[in-house]
């Protein structure tokens, strides 16, 4: 069976990395537009980037749980092709063992140049003096799809979805486009679709079937299923 699965900030939250719009969540206190946009960026790089930091950090504190681990041992099973695209940032599919991980929104764990385009694992803590690698200049950021860029790699999303037999929403809030409109492209191509999340998902209405609780319970609980 050919399985795409899309991952989102629910299924991290589990490893201790909070998610962004929920009460307490990444933006409490903040507007994404002051921390996330490339203008924002331009006018107060020191907040962006100590933003970003603090993000890093916790990601590399954080391990990988049962759910990526499970995702990770339906990828490699020889029954199964399946590809994971996640939306978020961090590296917890590929410390649990996961080979095919589509990072639609970049790597916080990786910085680039906007002068130049080079891109390089970042330091623990960037800073906006921090000179690129390549061609000198203190142009670096971290290496995200930021609000008002382009998600990554969407051609070989779309390609994938087209040519899935399943496709499993995992810990997604329904509400960051284009990755809420992949279950309605998926079911209008006949493709069956599953949504597995804490709470229902503001697109859950696009899902076949709805499965709610902790990823950390269910997402193991499918992965059996399908042995």
């Amino acid at each position: 069976m050919k399985i795409l699965v899309l991952t989102g900030a629910g299924i991290s939250a589990e490893s201790g990395l909070p998610t962004f719009r929920d009460s307490g969540g990444l933006w409490h206190g903040h507007r994404p537009e002051d921390l996330a946009t490339p203008e924002a960026f331009a006018r107060n790089p020191a907040l962006v980037l100590d933003f970003y930091n603090a993000r890093r950090q916790a990601v590399q504190a954080a391990e990988p749980n049962a759910a990526h681990v499970a995702l990770a041992r339906l990828q490699a099973s020889e029954r199964h092709k399946v590809i994971i695209v996640t939306q978020n940032v961090d590296d917890l599919h590929e410390r649990a063992g996961a080979r095919r991980v589509v990072h639609m929104h970049g790597s916080i764990l990786r910085a680039c140049c906007t002068a130049c385009g080079a891109a390089w694992a970042a330091s623990y803590a960037m800073d906006a003096e921090d000179p690129c690698p390549d061609c000198g200049e203190p142009a670096v950021r971290p290496d995200v799809v930021w609000f008002g860029e382009s998600p990554r790699d969407l051609n070989l999303i779309h390609k994938a979805i087209e040519k899935a037999d399943l496709f499993v929403s995992i810990g997604t809030s329904g509400s960051v486009y284009p990755a809420a409109g992949f279950a309605a492209r998926a079911s209008c191509r006949g493709v069956r679709t599953i949504e597995i999340n804490k709470a229902l998902s503001l697109n859950s209405s696009e899902f076949q079937e709805r499965r709610e609780g902790n990823a950390t319970d269910l997402v193991p609980a499918w992965v059996d299923e399908l042995r």
